[in-house]
């Protein structure tokens, strides 16, 4: 673990912030290994929504080129090097990930929100992934997902043109859900979190899983959403839900896990 992650846990909630300001958070291996244990562990602390924010004005300035080159990771090597071993939690955490981003979003700190299931952003949010500047390749599935999300041409100007791009574009193309003046960011993201985490758990979940499936054909997607459906209607999220819309209550789901 290290003091540039901090973790807190509220109301199921779990804030994973990146917290090296000095250095406008920039990433290191020690710090990629305390994210991955903090979404690792978020469901066993009962945790239902993860968030990751940054600092003022910083989100991320992406990885620390001279941690890096300490230990130049091989993603898929014998060994899983720590930013795997982030990406790969990121990639296989069932319950809804956030990111609440202020400021800088450089390399990583874009390319992370093409994994996170909503992402808000400040008005004086920038997003760059400068890789083929650097003289190096898109990572963390980029130049997959960005060309689906986006469109081919307009990922472009992010992972070839090395684009920078602010708020307004950023909400413009799709890769944010949503943009808030700096100083109400966080307040508009918990309250979203909150929100979410109060939901029926399962049904979450379950959202999140058949979102995230490998593309297949319509068919077979409308028949695995029917199995998962026929599942949740038997269970007892869903007995509390429709009990609490006959007797006019919000439901009450916080015993479920």
């Amino acid at each position: 673990m290290t003091e540039h992650v901090a973790v807190a846990d509220a109301d199921r909630v779990r804030t994973i912030r990146f917290n090296r300001p000095e250095k406008k958070n920039a990433l290191t291996r020690a710090m990629y290994d305390a994210a991955a244990e903090a979404l690792e562990t978020a469901r066993g602390a009962g945790v239902r929504v993860c968030v990751f924010a940054g600092g003022e004005g910083v989100f991320t300035a992406g990885n620390d080129l001279g941690d890096f080159m300490e230990a130049p990771p091989h993603i898929g090597g014998d060994e899983t090097p720590p930013v795997e071993r982030f990406m790969r939690a990121l990639l296989e955490t069932p319950m809804p990930v956030i990111a609440a981003v202020d400021g800088l979003a450089i390399g990583i700190g874009t390319t992370m929100l093409l994994h996170c299931d909503l992402a808000y952003a400040s008005d004086r949010a920038i997003f760059r992934t400068p890789f083929v500047d650097l003289g190096l390749a898109p990572e963390f599935g980029a130049s997959m997902v960005m060309p689906s999300v986006l469109g081919r041409v307009v990922a472009g100007d992010l992972l070839i043109n090395s684009a920078m791009w602010d708020a307004e574009k950023a909400l413009a193309r799709g890769l944010v859900t949503d943009v808030f003046p700096a100083d109400s960011l966080e307040k508009e993201v918990m309250a979203r979190a909150g929100s979410i985490a109060a939901k029926a758990p399962s049904a979450v979940r379950a959202a999140k899983q058949l979102m995230t499936r490998p593309e297949e054909p319509l068919i077979e997607r409308i028949i695995a959403e029917g199995s998962v459906f026929a599942e949740l209607l038997a269970s007892d999220e869903f007995k509390e839900a429709a009990a609490a819309f006959m007797e006019k209550r919000k439901p009450d789901f916080s015993r479920f896990d």
